[in-house]
């Protein structure tokens, strides 16, 4: 029998972290021999030019007169029945309970028990969606008919099961960084030109929403530039973004502060900073961190979520309250102001996320349980806890 597997994958293709990892899980499973079918309303923008072993299947929406809104669900679950049909897929995997996992419990019905699903939870489909009561069963039916369900921290498994009452078991499968890619870049003449020579350069990346808390990345850089001097990238975009360009304005920050806007190259970007900003009250990963991290840039965030799975408090950066701005300006300032333990705190990022969170772990970990649902044994490789 054939080794390699056939897995569909769908996710969320516009820019989050979700489909990022699912994105660059499919490209790494293809390289490993699979054959891989992304199914979505658009191509993943992760996914660029031509895969050996990928193939996109785009699901259309019917816009029949009958329907106020289109039956995009629907639409996703038939097509996901027929690829699985045509290629004879043997996996499932779906990121995001809703509609994701939904979709993939109806493709089931359709095509049979052969199929298999396997979820992965990436956080707001559970701190968000499983908060309203509407939806609450349907998330519920989604993870516990799943074949498999994995979560990409522990935090966000303990919140599944107090939020939903799950007792199935769920498989820890922390993000992961590709080091083909994600790696220091030299960034000096880059930043030559949002930084003056000497100065600090501060960062956040995020979609802007109010979880993020960008008003306080605002606030700690105020305090740090006052010590030091610094400048303060900003790079997505998002509903806060207005909020926070008058909020620049009216500290007269005008001049210290550069918007980037949505940038492809995160490694290139990520790799001009000294130190990043991650102020969240909800973050069930923190995926910037570890990209951070992987580009030996230490982090300054808030104790939420999984950010504490990730940032090692006074080794890989430091992590304070949900809204302490002043012990988040220290700690910077901490950094900022002794080179030496900065270098070990550099030093010390790209060993954890080298050794604990690389892509082959993953892929491997993620593997493991496509072999264990199909009841197949895994040709070399062992599951690798993470």
């Amino acid at each position: 029998m054939d080794s390699f597997l056939k897995i569909g994958i769908t996710c969320y293709p516009s820019l989050g972290g979700s489909g990022v990892v699912a994105t660059e899980l499919g490209k790494l499973l293809a390289e490993k021999g699979h054959e891989v079918h992304f199914i979505s309303h658009s191509v993943p923008f992760r996914l660029g030019s031509f895969h050996k072993n990928i193939k996109y299947h785009e699901v259309d929406v019917s816009d029949y007169y009958v329907f106020r809104y289109p039956p995009y669900d629907l639409s996703l679950a038939t097509k996901m029945a027929q690829v699985a049909k045509q290629q004879e897929l043997d996996v499932l995997h779906v990121h995001y309970a809703v509609p994701h996992a939904v979709c993939a419990f109806l493709a089931k019905q359709m095509v049979g028990d052969k199929l298999k699903v396997v979820t992965t939870l990436h956080g707001t489909d559970i701190t968000v969606l499983a908060q309203d009561e509407s939806l609450k069963d349907l998330i519920r039916l989604a993870i516990n008919e799943s074949d498999a369900v994995t979560s990409v921290s522990k935090d966000l498994t303990r919140e599944t099961r107090e939020v939903l009452d799950i007792t199935r078991e769920i498989d820890l499968t922390y993000n992961f960084v590709d080091p083909r890619e994600y790696y220091p870049r030299n960034t000096c003449n880059c930043k030559n030109d949002f930084a003056e020579p000497g100065e600090k350069v501060l960062m956040h990346i995020s979609n802007f929403r109010p979880v993020k808390r960008v008003g306080d990345v605002v606030d700690v850089f105020k305090k740090v530039q006052e010590q030091v001097p610094a400048k303060l990238l900003f790079v997505g975009e998002g509903p806060d973004l207005p909020k926070i360009q008058w909020k620049i304005r009216e500290m007269g920050l005008e001049n210290k502060v550069h918007f980037l806007g949505k940038q492809d190259d995160i490694a290139q970007v990520i790799s001009m900073a000294d130190l990043l900003l991650l102020p969240s009250e909800k973050e069930s990963f923190g995926l910037v961190a570890l990209e951070a991290m992987a580009c030996g840039v230490p982090t300054v965030g808030s104790i939420a979520g999984g950010i504490p799975e990730l940032i090692t408090h006074g080794e890989t950066g430091y992590l304070a309250p949900i809204g302490d701005v002043d012990a988040m300006a220290e700690h910077c300032l901490a950094l900022l102001t002794q080179p030496e333990q900065m270098n070990r705190f550099r030093e010390a990022c790209l060993q954890r996320a080298k050794n604990d969170f690389s892509s082959e772990r993953m892929m491997q970990t993620y593997e493991s349980i496509y072999y264990r649902v199909l009841q197949r044994e895994a040709p070399g490789v062992n599951h690798i806890c993470p």
